[in-house]
């Protein structure tokens, strides 16, 4: 009996096995290979970087690949985390609420990833204490081995079957030695042991102390990181040592003697000028082909796709390198002491500039004590603000007034969610002369609610849902910038995540005082994007432009934006942002 029919045959028993490891319908043992990169010594340390640019590296060889990170929080999804924790919440095509590292895999492979690559310990204990009530698991007392620690396999397995994969990279969330994750480690060195031989490739991701007051680089810590991995029965087949400074061949030498990997595997991933840089510098060392070697794929490799797709994309870090001019963008937000609250932004920033040929300055701009007073010296210097998704009283005032300066003052502007419903209420009030324009989640009894949640909105979403969630297609009203930044496109899709709509009731309202409302839902009232005919750049849209903004393909409303940045032309306008 061979392996695949063995492991079905055992997965649903009762008492008369300890197996269980069902197989999805489809399954192929051997067909699909797994990289799975776990972290030592700290979080934080860019897993996602590594594994996307690992996985970068395989699919320009023409391989298929399909990520998914593994997170410990018993969160369903990461819809309800706070930024200041955990930094930004990234929304895929499907609506699924994840990690940001989501975006980190979405904008390095260029693809549109979904709920199947993204697994929290919330949803993998839902589907076992689901399973026990139904009697799925025939009787047996249901443990974490091998019952939870099966169903992580099988969601690794169903990645497999559905995005047909050569190689599943999987992230493990976390640090190795949280309890929380512990779980996942062990499934994976199950999944190692029944996939077989040459099945799976283990990177460890570590840190490599440079205490200031010692002047040397110190790898003790690294090294217990690797001895609690190598207890938990995963012996790695690469090491990537993070620092600051490339990472000494003296410390790699003791960290390849401790951990049994050779040096030629110890990779030095030291702070760079940009994290597009890493798929190279992982070639450099070679480690790609290491992959390759260790999994046994070079019958599947196509080596004239790899040449035109690192042409492309060497093209596209040249930009990044050869940046002359210099431009400063203002971030307006609440969040701006934590950056990872604004990734995808800073990473659409900087796929702008590179088709610009510019370096983005970003500069952070905290509104929670904004008059207009500090508005108007705060944003003197800069050639462009954007004001970016968020939820919450705090702050708003000060977004409101920084609007204001702009709207009034050819500071081209762009508004993403929060920002798009700022720049309604702003334009009420001081355009408009609605002098109780707010958005019903600020001010629940304000006597002009301008933003607030539509009966119409309800009916559509059905069953009483009121958030907005995922990809949704835009009409572009012909003829407007929209139109053109999108190149005449008459729909694009873009990606959503909010409550709150601009009233209808006063649509005809802002339009006859000048706003122009150039993108909305299609077959229905809810406006998505507006501008403002006559200034520079005032463009505002309800969805989020930003997590589809990719490398090679950025976002035209972001690239509208540091043009226009590029262009400025200081000077007095009048309130509907023409030039006086």
């Amino acid at each position: 009996m061979d392996a695949e029919k063995l492991l079905s045959s055992l997965g649903y028993a009762t008492d008369e096995t300890e197996f269980y490891a069902p197989m999805p319908a489809g399954y192929k043992p051997g067909k699909t290979k797994y990289v799975v990169v776990f972290g030592t010594v700290m979080s934080g340390l860019g897993k996602g970087i590594f594994s996307s640019s690992l996985a970068r590296c395989l699919q320009d060889k023409g391989l298929t690949v399909a990520p998914i990170k593994l997170e410990g929080y018993l969160n369903i999804d990461s819809g309800t985390l706070n930024p200041y924790r955990h930094g930004e919440v990234f929304v895929l095509d499907d609506g699924m609420e994840t990690d940001m590292d989501l975006g980190t895999y979405e904008r390095m492979l260029d693809q549109d990833l979904s709920r199947l690559h993204f697994a929290t310990s919330g949803q993998i204990f839902t589907r076992v204490l689901e399973k026990e009530r139904k009697g799925s698991y025939l009787g047996r007392d249901v443990q974490m081995i091998p019952h939870v620690t099966g169903e992580v396999k099988i969601k690794l397995r169903e990645l497999a079957v559905a995005s047909d994969a050569d190689v599943v990279f999987v992230e493990i969330g976390g640090t190795v030695g949280d309890v929380e994750n512990a779980y996942y480690i062990e499934a994976i060195r199950e999944l190692a042991f029944e996939e077989g031989p040459d099945s799976c490739a283990f990177v460890a991701l570590t840190y490599i102390i440079s205490p200031a007051q010692l002047g040397e680089q110190k790898s003790k810590a690294a090294q217990l990181g690797i001895k609690g991995l190598l207890a938990a029965g995963i012996q790695p087949h690469i090491i990537a040592c993070r620092g600051q400074a490339p990472i000494t061949r003296k410390v790699r030498e003791k960290m390849a003697l401790y951990s049994n990997v050779p040096i030629d595997r110890l990779f030095s991933m030291h702070d760079c000028e940009s994290i597009y840089l890493i798929p190279d510098m992982l070639r450099g060392a070679g480690l790609d082909g290491a992959v390759i070697q260790i999994l046994g794929l070079e019958d599947r490799i196509h080596p004239e796709s790899e040449a035109a797709a690192r042409q492309a994309w060497n093209e596209f870090v040249q930009r990044i390198r050869s940046a002359r001019r210099q431009v400063r963008i203002g971030i307006i937000g609440k969040y701006t002491s934590v950056r990872d609250s604004y990734a995808s932004i800073i990473h659409a920033l900087e796929h702008a500039g590179a088709a610009a040929g510019a370096h983005v300055q970003i500069e952070w701009i905290d509104t929670t004590d904004m008059d207009q007073e500090r508005a108007a010296r705060e944003l003197a210097e800069l050639q462009g603000i954007i004001v970016p998704g968020g939820f919450g009283v705090r702050g708003t005032e000060g977004k409101i007034a920084c609007i204001k300066h702009a709207r009034e003052n050819a500071i081209p502007y762009l508004g993403l969610c929060y920002g798009f419903q700022m720049a309604v209420i702003e334009f009420a009030r001081n355009v408009c002369g609605l002098r109780g324009a707010n958005s019903s989640e600020i001010e629940p009894e304000c006597k002009a609610a301008v933003i607030d949640i539509l009966p119409e909105q309800k009916r559509i979403e059905g069953l009483g849902g009121n958030m907005r969630l995922g990809g949704r297609d835009v009409e572009i009203r012909p003829g407007t910038l929209a139109a053109t930044l999108f190149g005449g496109a008459e729909r694009v899709r873009l990606r959503f995540r909010h409550r709150y709509e601009v009233d209808p009731r006063y649509i005809e309202q802002f339009e006859s005082a000048g706003l122009l409302f150039s993108g909305k839902a299609p077959d229905h009232p809810i406006m998505q994007i507006l501008e403002l005919p006559g200034h520079p750049y005032f463009i505002g849209t309800q969805s989020h432009p930003e997590m589809t903004s990719r490398p090679l393909r950025p976002s035209p409303l972001f690239v509208g934006l540091v043009g226009a940045a590029l262009g400025r032309d200081v000077g007095p306008v009048t309130a509907l942002g023409a030039k006086a």
